[in-house]
């Protein structure tokens, strides 16, 4: 095992995919020489050369463009849009472009391509830099969305993220880029639509995602030390999901807290919380409680911003509301 960062874990996985598969490329905005936004394409651009490490002009729709025709035909493309919020610019093409070729045209042709975003708020970056958008994404067919919380995860999955024949958005918690954690010497995909239990507990399980990951397992400790024992389950890959590793741990605790930090309203925690109802309801000893921003846009303000978002004591008082 190894220490990288979470940024470092991206990069490395970029590398190796580069090295093993020449139709693999990365274009965003400064991406090359200035090594991206928040510095994970940093170095790629004096090994792989302007070809295949590619600045674009500030235009999303034409990253995201470019991307879905250079994986139509042949390539691999990793498009980086600099903050997820303007995935916006680039619906068109994703939705109506990326999610529809393969079934438009029968399966004769493929679309391996990964958008990577990064999201979230807490570094007052305001109500157009810190958005989480995942639930736009997951409610397209077409579309796999991934969201890793650790390294290991990071590296794993944007391997097997690059090798998939269909278009995956990948997501990247903007806090989690200098989280440094273990991962295996060897580059190893994980696969896709495989949970992870990152805490075993027996009074509650807590299906949390991205940055909600951490401040899920740093409520676990805290409820620990007054007995209460909460099992964290990551989906790691919101679609496909992972039904069965979250249902059965609702099915050993009957009791479940969904925390995302998506806007609560309309949110991919509410289609996870509908099919807990759906399909294991008689499972459940309590109300499935879900967790995420306030419904407003993402304020400046340090205060402000730390109101809205959730934090450890919203999760303990959620874990706790069923207890």
């Amino acid at each position: 095992m190894r220490q990288l960062t979470y940024a470092e874990a991206i990069r490395e996985a970029i590398r190796n995919e580069m090295r093993r598969d020449p139709r693999v490329f990365i274009l965003g905005e400064d991406v090359g020489k200035f090594g991206g936004c928040f510095g994970v394409t940093q170095g790629l651009i004096d090994e792989f050369g302007e070809e295949l490490v590619r600045d674009t002009p500030i235009s999303e729709e034409a990253i995201a463009g470019v991307a879905v025709g250079a994986a139509a035909t042949g390539m691999r493309p990793i498009a980086e849009i600099m903050f997820m919020d303007f995935v916006t610019v680039a619906m068109d093409q994703l939705v109506n472009q990326a999610a529809k070729m393969r079934y438009m045209f029968g399966g004769k042709i493929s679309l391996p391509m990964v958008i990577r975003l990064p999201e979230g708020g807490g570094l007052q970056a305001a109500a157009q830099h810190s958005q989480c958008l995942e639930a736009w994404l997951t409610h397209v067919p077409g579309i796999k969305v991934v969201y890793p919380s650790t390294p290991k995860d990071a590296l794993g999955l944007l391997i097997s993220s690059i090798r998939d024949d269909n278009p995956v958005a990948f997501i990247e918690h903007k806090l989690l880029y200098n989280l440094k954690g273990e991962v295996p010497d060897e580059n190893e995909p994980i696969p896709l639509g495989v949970a992870d239990v990152k805490r075993p507990g027996r009074d509650v399980t807590i299906v949390a995602t991205g940055l909600m990951v951490h401040k899920a397992l740093n409520a676990a400790n805290e409820l620990a030390k007054e007995g209460i024992e909460a099992e964290i389950v990551d989906p790691r890959t919101l679609f496909p999901l992972d039904k069965e590793t979250i249902f059965n741990s609702i099915k050993k605790t009957h009791k479940v807290v969904i925390v995302t930090e998506e806007v609560k309203r309309g949110g991919w925690g509410g289609e996870l919380a509908a099919l807990i109802a759906e399909e294991i309801f008689d499972y459940l000893d309590a109300q499935i409680v879900r967790i995420g921003s306030l419904n407003v846009p993402i304020p400046f303000t340090t205060v402000l911003e730390n109101y809205v978002i959730p934090n450890e004591i919203d999760i303990i008082n959620g874990v706790k509301s069923i207890l």
